[in-house]
């Protein structure tokens, strides 16, 4: 029989790569996504594949599947991007507090695994270099980035939760900065605002000094980890991440040299409560799973150029 998984978020960035993965892998695929900020064009290729079916809702506000068998279910479903999830904090904090929570019921009914999407945002601003999953992390309850910091801290708790007091098999990949084809270039994520501003010929923003670091991983290296990490029975959370560190400077300057533009980088203000450090410790994924990334940053940075430039 094959194997039937719903993704919650499947209109997003990440859910909709993870949608044609899981249809490369064989399984039957029912998509879920409110469009809030998923784009139903991240699935367009999928409208004449008769293994996939796309329901327009809302996990907060999740639909009755009684009739409904499920091997996986994933919650990929929340804004995840600063301006994103500030222009949404109350949907960003249902989705990971109430979606959670209907995702975890439907995974007990049908006797599903089920796989989070939680994220380095839960570190905060860390003190820890780089941060390994024991780090418990320097998060605000009430600061700006609270609404997306703490939601995803309590899907890890209620998730764990199942996964300790109701028997389901689960498994939580924290994120880490990700990149690729299908960027949303409107939701002010780094890499894709500064690909889409050298192609204007537009100033790249660099907030601050530009000396804050990041860790970029593409987006098949991310795939290839959950993929991976769905094929272990581990319910503690696992980074996904990228080790190779660089400063939001350094990616401005590569990227205009990648993309051949004359673009001045102009400096704005810091946002509060932006992290001045962001580098996971795989070790755990190297060991447990046999995963590392493998796509170098410029090879990325081509590949998710390229598909600006045929979009």
């Amino acid at each position: 029989m094959t194997e039937r998984a719903l993704v919650a978020g499947a209109a997003g960035f990440i859910g909709s790569h993870l949608v044609d993965r899981l249809l490369a892998l064989g399984y039957e695929v029912v998509g879920l996504d409110s469009l809030l900020t998923g784009r139903r064009e991240n699935l367009a290729h999928l409208s004449a594949n008769p293994h996939f079916t796309f329901i327009e809702a809302d996990v907060a506000e999740l639909p009755s599947f009684s009739n409904d068998r499920f091997d996986w279910v994933f919650h990929f479903a929340s804004p995840a991007s600063p301006q994103k999830f500030l222009a949404h904090p109350i949907e960003t904090l249902r989705a990971n507090a109430d979606g959670t929570r209907h995702l975890l019921a439907l995974s007990e009914k049908c006797r599903a695994k089920f796989f989070l999407a939680s994220t380095s945002e839960v570190y905060g601003d860390p003190e820890v270099q780089p941060q390994a999953e024991s780090y418990c992390g320097k998060v605000s309850p009430t600061g700006p980035r609270s609404v997306y910091d703490e939601a995803k801290r309590y899907a890890e708790a209620f998730t764990t939760a199942y996964g300790q007091h109701r028997g389901v098999s689960v498994r939580i990949a924290r994120i880490f900065n990700t990149y690729g084809p299908r960027t949303d270039p409107s939701d002010g994520r780094v890499v894709t605002s500064f690909i889409h501003q050298a192609r204007r010929g537009e100033p790249l923003t660099v907030h601050g000094d530009g000396l804050q670091t990041r860790s970029f991983q593409f987006i098949d290296d991310l795939l290839d980890g959950i993929v991976a990490l769905m094929r272990v029975e581990h319910a503690e959370p696992i980074n996904l991440g990228n080790p190779d560190e660089l400063t939001v400077l350094q990616l401005a300057t590569i990227v205009r040299e990648l993309v051949g533009s004359r673009s001045e980088i102009v400096h704005r203000p810091l946002p509060k409560d932006d992290p001045r450090r962001r580098r996971p410790d795989i070790t755990k994924a190297r060991q447990l799973l046999g995963w590392e990334p493998r796509i170098g940053l410029h090879q990325g940075l081509r590949r998710t150029i390229a598909a600006f430039d045929r979009e």
